[in-house]
């Protein structure tokens, strides 16, 4: 749950970042990394990510305006602990049988200046649909020297309840419902 939202978070962030009027950006899924943080029990906190996602955006600076759409596929959860992966791949969370995939959408972008500092969208998980917005806390674009192309992203966050998507596994044992989503995006200018 906490993963796609990352890397729903991420993809955002990514698409959003690009300085040239209605260009189209893709997902570097190299330097994209969509993670998630909860707490286990006020002690220590669990961290995972989804290796796998896809998406593009449209920006145009000038007008301060743009969308954007990522996939994320939630098959991919990676906590670097396997029976856990399984669990939080089951029933009891993801359900990636009958929902392999995530979706953000967004239709806006928030700036101050030329900076993009928020991304408000609309997150779908386990099939239910519920209004996320990113923060932004860096965001840059830069003239890529190897692939000669513009690159845009930063680190974007948000914090979500899980139970507001039906992900309600473990509330009454004591797990929290909201689960930190981190971001790092970037996203390439395409031709």
């Amino acid at each position: 749950m906490i993963r796609t939202l990352v890397a729903a978070a991420a993809l955002a962030t990514t698409a959003l970042g690009a300085h040239a009027s209605g260009a189209t950006y893709a997902l570097d899924p190299t330097h994209t990394f969509v993670t998630f943080e909860i707490g286990h029990f006020g002690t220590s906190t669990n961290r995972g990510r989804f290796d796998k996602k896809a998406g593009s955006a449209q920006f145009d600076r000038a007008a301060k305006a743009g969308k954007l759409e990522v996939t994320i596929d939630t098959t991919s959860i990676n906590t670097g602990v396997t029976p856990f992966d399984k669990h939080l791949q089951s029933k009891d969370f993801f359900n990636v049988a009958e929902h392999p995939t995530a979706k953000f959408v967004a239709d806006k972008l928030t700036f101050s200046g030329d900076k993009v500092t928020e991304v408000p969208g609309q997150l779908t998980l386990l099939g239910k649909t519920a209004p996320v917005t990113l923060k932004a806390t860096n965001f840059n674009c830069y003239d890529n020297p190897m692939l000669k192309r513009e690159v845009c992203g930063g680190d974007f966050e948000t914090t979500i309840q899980r139970s507001q998507f039906g992900m309600d596994w473990g509330l009454k044992m004591g797990f929290p419902d909201n689960v930190r989503l981190v971001v790092q995006v970037e996203a390439i200018k395409q031709q």
